[in-house]
């Protein structure tokens, strides 16, 4: 019976709470003008911390009627700043109360209530924006929609402390693009904002800081800018090595060594400067360490690793500081049944976000051992770090999978980690697994390492082939993504290599000769140079040339044909020209080019091309033609010396390259035999 009592007792509680909340909405509409003051101010006092009697009041309709006063030249200055504070208040709500405010229109009007003269106002208007904006369900794009609205930003800058402090943030907030980093440069933004990085306020200094962080970020116009900036007359980049002191809040020192991170990157400082190797970089490592907060642990490994991505001697200087190896072997144990963590609200978000640490581990792990072998070597040493990687291969985090694939790609890119350690614990298999179904992002870094697994020296290769893993690649090669389409077809060309004759056949089988051909005209260069070195590796060791030219010559031929006639690189022609060199190998297969004069003339015209890598290729496959001790040679010299061949290699015997000398010699003295 309880439970019957107790529905209308709710019922009436809410329509009491609504009762209130209409109450305050009613007074909104009082034709005495103090009277809506009051009722304004009342409502401030009302939802101060109370988000149910937010949400009331937007329900009730309370923020069309805000906006109206506040947009009213006839309201008083003290009634159109009390709207906007009262704004401001229903905005630090939910994400549902903000979408409702945008829904309203909220964000036209107050860019609007800053063009009155009133600071206090002005103010008003953009602490409730900046509180908008930095909601992630706020379109970004509101703030650029009128041109005359950042210039207008940039403008009021100068007037307060809490203008700087608001505007900056805003824009950081909302620039997340490369066309936002420009109307914000074009604007003015490093001339107006390097002075709030000296300003008395900490607020102000730190939005600034943070502005120039977005703003540099992979952009090479700004960050080439900043270098020369001076902020009373000493370089901004000192004014950051200073606010990475460790005297510094954390917040403030980790920003400052995202700016020079991103300067660095960009190409605006160079990877051996004194402020990245001296300071940025054992700034970062420090942030690491267990004594930080999770995030502060996430964002240092996470910028330390994109600061050292492309450079190996910042990798080796990054290895040997503070033991950064081992210490990033924390990120996987945290939080721990021993943690100092006695605050519940603090371990509850931490148990949370623990993935967020994983995930920046193996970032910076991927990072480390992108390029050096001794690196790698400590990486797979760390305490079952292998083991780590594998169960990182499955995780329910999308964003932890792809760090842990990107991880174990820098590994595999060793000879004797895809020896021992990558054979030991059969990592092959989580990786297939990966492949099956994942987002094109993970695909792409699961496929790459997938070719290295593939290489003939590999010890997973045998155990992959048997899994079924050539019709994967195979339908990787009809991806819409070039990247997907170059791994596809690289791994099936690594497989390929000194494969035996089953494997090969299984290969043509399975990708089909249209999907080949196809390939050899991809637009993508990548594509298609993999594509003829899967050509190449299918087409060697006579009987297999014998019988893929037997069943495919035509189309090998025709396409052969079209890649020597097209507008190529020099790479391309000259990976077509070894694929007819290992043609003219085969014992049946030769007749396929002597029967066809037009190959024939184009192999001549490559013979005396200017380039020496296409002579080499060229004459490679003459050689092969003409070999002496092979059925039919005699009738191949006398058809190829009628054609003008002899005389061509006769002049290539006395070229300057003595690899194209010698290769010609070579030729010639079959003529001699």
């Amino acid at each position: 019976m309880s439970c019957l009592l107790e529905a209308p007792l709710r019922v009436s509680v809410l329509s009491e709470v609504t009762a209130t909340s209409r109450h305050y909405v009613d007074r909104l509409f009082d034709p005495d003008p103090q009277k809506v003051l009051q009722g304004v101010i009342d409502m401030k006092n009302a939802v101060i911390g109370n988000n149910k009697q937010k949400a009331n009041l937007i329900v009730l309709g309370a923020v069309p009627r805000l906006l109206y006063l506040l947009q009213q030249s006839s309201s008083s200055l003290e009634l159109r700043t009390e709207c906007a504070v009262v704004l401001g208040s229903l905005a630090m709500g939910t994400e549902n109360n903000i979408k409702s405010l945008v829904d309203c229109h909220i964000i036209p009007a107050l860019l609007q209530g800053l063009l009155c003269p009133d600071l206090i106002f002005i103010e008003a208007c953009l602490r409730c924006l900046r509180t908008v904006f930095i909601s992630p369900v706020t379109p970004v794009q509101l703030l650029y929609t009128d041109p005359t609205v950042i210039p207008h930003l940039m403008s009021l800058l100068s007037r307060s402390q809490r203008t700087q402090e608001y505007i900056t943030q805003i824009f950081s907030h909302c620039c997340k693009t490369p066309e936002h980093q420009t109307v914000l440069f074009n604007h003015g933004a490093i001339q107006n904002i390097a002075p709030l990085l000296i300003s008395p306020s900490y607020k102000v200094r730190m939005q600034a800081l943070k502005c120039f962080s977005v703003l540099a970020y992979e952009n090479t116009q700004v960050s080439m800018t900043l270098v020369n900036v001076l902020v009373d007359g000493e370089l901004l980049s000192q004014v950051f090595v200073r606010m990475m002191q460790r005297d510094q809040p954390i917040e403030m020192q980790l920003t400052a060594a995202k700016c020079l991170t991103y300067m660095c990157r960009a190409g605006a400082i160079k990877t051996d400067d004194s402020c990245i190797v001296l300071k940025t970089l054992p700034c970062l490592v420090r942030m690491c360490s267990k004594e930080h907060l999770l995030e502060e642990r996430v964002e240092g490994a996470e910028t330390l690793a994109y600061l050292m991505e492309p450079d190996v001697e910042l990798q080796r200087i990054a290895s040997t500081t503070d033991h950064l190896v081992a210490m990033l072997a924390d990120y996987f144990k945290y939080p721990s049944s021993v943690s100092a963590i006695t605050d519940i609200k603090r371990l509850d978000h931490d148990l949370k976000h623990a993935h967020e640490l994983r995930q920046a581990a193996f970032k910076l792990y991927a990072s480390l051992g992108s390029n050096d072998e001794d690196i790698r070597k400590k990486i797979t040493e760390t305490e079952n770090m292998m083991d780590r990687i594998v169960s990182g291969l499955s995780e329910s985090s999308i964003k932890v999978r792809l760090a842990a694939v990107r991880c174990l790609h820098s590994l595999s890119r060793s000879v004797q980690q895809l020896r021992t350690s990558f054979h030991d614990h059969a990592v092959w298999k989580p990786l297939m697994k990966l492949l099956q179904n994942a987002p094109d992002e993970v695909l792409v870094m699961a496929s790459s390492t997938l070719c290295n697994l593939l290489l003939e020296f590999s010890p997973s290769k045998e155990p992959i082939l048997e899994s079924g893993v050539i019709e994967l690649l195979c339908s990787l090669t009809q991806s819409d993504s070039p990247a997907l389409r170059v791994n596809g077809i690289w791994a099936l060309m690594n497989m390929a290599f000194q494969a035996d004759q089953k494997v090969k056949v299984e290969i043509v089988r399975c990708l089909g000769t249209e999907q080949l051909f196809r390939l050899l005209s991809d637009p993508d260069t990548n594509v298609l140079m993999k594509t003829l070195g899967l050509l190449r590796n299918l087409l060697s060791t006579r009987p297999h040339i014998d019988q893929i030219m037997s069943s495919h010559g035509k189309q090998i031929m025709q396409a052969v044909t079209l890649i020597l006639e097209a507008e190529h690189s020099i790479e391309v022609k000259e990976q077509t020209l070894c694929i007819l060199a290992n043609i003219a190998d085969g014992n049946t297969a030769k007749d396929v080019i002597m029967t066809n004069d037009d190959i024939l003339q184009k192999i001549k015209y490559y013979m005396g091309h200017s380039n020496v890598k296409l002579q080499l290729a060229a004459t490679f496959c003459i050689s092969n033609l003409i070999w002496n001790e092979e059925d039919g040679s005699q009738e191949r010299q006398d058809k190829l010396r009628e054609m003008g061949f002899v005389d061509i290699l006769h002049k290539l015997t006395q070229a300057p390259d003595s690899n194209l000398s010698d290769r010609a010699k070579t030729a010639m003295q079959q003529y001699l035999a």
